[in-house]
């Protein structure tokens, strides 16, 4: 529980790397700061390695080095955690071994579109993330309210640039418009950038609508999501149900994985 003299810290687990993205890390620092309530901490952090393969095997990596950071979270007095990645690799396992809320940025980000129109679509930032996309909609149950996935193809260091030069910025945006515009001819009310990238360089945006739809500030909701979690874990005394999906794990499985070599 937070102590009351003290201002409530947030983990925010980016999946992007500390240094090589540093300006990044710092632009995703600033927001938060803007954004956060008095007495509310977020602390940013990078992941080393990063996701930098757009491949399974990484998300899988990355859910390893993410469930030990979490760890390393609650241990170092976090009183609650955020999975950055719209993917959100070990969402259901973090929240199985950690007793602080938990929070996805994926998971927020459609819980909150679900409030705002009756139909959502996701654009993500690469078409191998189309498939991936898919299935995380499933999981989540929100098939029957989903008008579609698309995808840029935004290159990393290009991205970068649309940070800081109008013109790439421009390009980028409009790429990304024309691939909202059918999602919206297919039913979308809300679009979700699929990826903290996009989330973040969009924020200057507010509103930012396309054909009527709004285009959802992620890293905004998942930090109010954050914000909830942690009052109602302070109101309740319960972050989830330990009944059966988050199902705390004991302390040989925690240490029979940390003992483990990844």
């Amino acid at each position: 529980m937070v102590e009351p003299d003290r201002p409530a810290r947030i983990w925010y687990q980016s999946f992007v790397h500390p240094v090589e993205q540093a300006p990044y890390i710092a632009r995703l620092q600033g927001l938060l700061d803007s954004i956060a309530r008095p007495g509310v901490r977020f602390e940013v952090h990078g992941l080393d390695p990063p996701d930098r393969f757009f491949h399974p095997l990484t998300e899988f990596r990355c859910a390893a080095q993410t469930i030990r950071l979490a760890l390393e979270a609650e241990r170092a007095g976090c009183d609650a955690f955020v999975i950055g990645h719209f993917q959100e690799p070990g969402l259901l396992e973090i929240r199985g071994v950690v007793d602080i809320p938990v929070v996805g940025l994926g998971e927020a980000s459609m819980l909150a579109a679900l409030t705002m129109g009756r139909r959502f679509g996701l654009v993500t930032i690469d078409p191998v993330f189309i498939d991936w996309h898919e299935r995380q909609v499933r999981a989540h149950g929100f098939e029957q309210r989903v008008a579609g996935v698309r995808a840029i193809h935004a290159d990393l260091p290009g991205f970068m640039r649309a940070f800081t030069d109008e013109a790439a910025y421009a390009a980028v945006r409009a790429e990304f418009v024309e691939q909202v515009r059918p999602l919206v001819a297919a039913g979308a009310e809300v679009v979700i950038p699929a990826g903290g990238l996009p989330m973040l360089l969009f924020a200057r945006e507010c509103p930012f609508v396309v054909d009527g739809a709004v285009v959802l500030n992620g890293i905004a909701t998942v930090a109010k999501a954050a914000e909830m979690a942690l009052s109602l874990h302070r109101l309740t005394g319960a972050a989830v149900s330990r009944r059966g999906t988050y199902a705390k794990a004991s302390a040989d499985c925690v240490n029979e994985f940390l003992g483990s070599r990844w």
